[in-house]
C-alpha cells in the first residue's frame, strides 16, 4: 500500500502542484483535443459522498466520463461503511473492484483510514479539516490570469477552515503570498499553519495572519472568502456574532489592487460574508473557480491513476 499515492491534502502532491495545474490549464484549452486521449478507459472511480454536493458530485462525473472512465456514485445510503463494515474493511473491498476512490467526509481521521486500507488512490473531496481538490482550482484560476504567479497576493478573510487550510498550503507550494484575516479564536490549525510556513522557506512566498480585514485586503490581488459556518457546525448559532465586521462588501474591497479577482469557493450566502455587489461584479471569478474544478480534479485523476498517460500528454506540449 505505501507504493500508492494519494491526495488528502495539497501539500501530498509536492513540487508536482505546479505541473498538474498547468497539465490542467492546457487540456481545458486545448483547441483540437484528441478524443483518443482517454487516459482513464476501462478504469472506474468509485465517489463516495457523506456530505450532498453540487460542484463536487457534477465536476468528478463529468470529469471521469471526459476522461474515458466509469464514475460510480456511492451516497452515504448506498453502502455499509461506517455502519456493518468497517472503514478500513470498505477500503480493502472496494480496492478489489475500483482503480481510485474520492471521498467527501466530515471527519479528516475518516479519510486517512480509508486510504491507509486501500491500494488503489485516494482523493480527498472534502474534509472537515482539507479540501485539496478546491486549492487546486484555486491556484488553476489564479493562474490562468497570471500564468508566472508573479506578483500574486491572497488575502482570505473569513473563517480558519479547511479551505483556507489547503489553500495556504497551495500558495506557499506556488510562491504565492497569503494574508488570512480570522476573529480571533477561529485561528486555522497550528499545524497546518507550520507546514505552510516551512514550505514558505524554500519558495519565498509570505504567510500572515491578522484579525484586521483591511490589512489582509490592501494591495490584495484576489479576496477571499468562504461561510462563516460550515457543513456540520449549523448548530454552532453563535459562531456568526464572531464575524461581524468581516463581510466582503465595496467598502472592504476597495483596498484592493486594481482589477483584483473575488474569490468563494460556494455556495455563497449572499448577504452574510459577501454582499451581491462583490459577488455579481465584474471582479468576480467564482464561476471559472467552479469550473475548474473538473478541469483540476481531471489532472489530478490522471495523475494518480495513469502516471503514463499524465506523463504523455505533457511530452505532446
Amino acid at each position: 500500500m505505501s507504493d500508492i499515492q494519494h491526495l488528502l491534502a495539497i501539500d501530498d502532491l509536492g513540487e508536482d502542484l505546479r505541473s498538474i495545474l498547468e497539465w490542467a490549464i492546457q487540456y481545458k484549452q486545448d483547441p483540437e483535443p484528441d478524443y483518443d486521449f482517454r487516459p482513464l478507459d476501462e478504469l472506474s472511480i468509485g465517489c463516495i459522498y457523506e456530505k450532498p454536493s453540487t460542484r463536487t458530485r457534477v465536476s468528478f462525473e463529468v470529469g471521469v466520463h471526459k476522461l474515458g472512465g466509469q464514475p460510480l456514485t456511492l451516497l452515504k445510503g448506498d453502502i455499509q461503511m461506517g455502519k456493518s463494515e468497517t472503514i478500513a474493511d470498505t477500503g480493502a473491498v472496494l480496492s478489489r473492484f475500483l482503480d481510485g476512490i474520492t471521498y467527501r467526509c466530515f471527519g479528516h481521521d475518516m479519510v486517512t483510514t480509508l486510504s491507509e486500507n486501500s491500494t488503489i488512490p485516494v482523493i480527498n473531496a472534502l474534509s472537515d479539516k482539507h479540501h485539496p481538490c478546491q486549492a487546486a482550482a484555486d491556484l488553476m484560476t489564479i493562474m490562468e490570469r497570471n500564468p508566472t504567479l508573479e506578483g500574486e497576493r491572497v488575502a482570505w478573510v473569513g473563517d480558519g477552515n479547511n479551505v483556507l487550510h489547503d489553500l495556504m498550503l497551495a500558495c506557499a507550494m506556488l510562491g504565492v503570498d497569503c494574508i488570512w484575516a480570522v476573529p480571533e479564536g477561529h485561528e486555522p490549525a497550528e499545524d497546518v499553519v507550520e507546514r505552510a510556513t516551512k514550505i514558505s522557506e524554500k519558495t519565498g512566498a509570505l504567510m500572515i495572519e491578522t484579525n484586521n480585514p483591511v490589512d489582509a485586503c490592501k494591495n490584495a490581488t484576489i479576496i477571499y472568502t468562504d461561510v462563516f459556518i460550515s457543513m456540520g457546525e449549523e448548530h454552532l448559532t453563535d459562531k456568526i456574532a464572531a464575524f461581524e465586521g468581516f463581510q466582503v462588501n465595496e467598502k472592504l474591497v476597495s483596498h484592493a489592487s486594481e482589477g483584483f479577482g473575488f474569490m468563494h469557493c460556494l455556495p455563497a450566502h449572499r448577504g452574510e460574508e459577501v454582499t451581491d455587489a462583490v459577488i455579481d461584479s465584474a471582479n468576480s471569478i467564482v464561476f471559472d473557480q467552479a469550473e475548474n474544478r473538473m478541469w483540476a480534479q481531471m489532472a489530478i485523476l490522471t495523475y494518480l491513476c495513469n502516471p503514463a498517460a499524465f506523463q504523455a500528454y505533457i511530452e505532446l506540449y
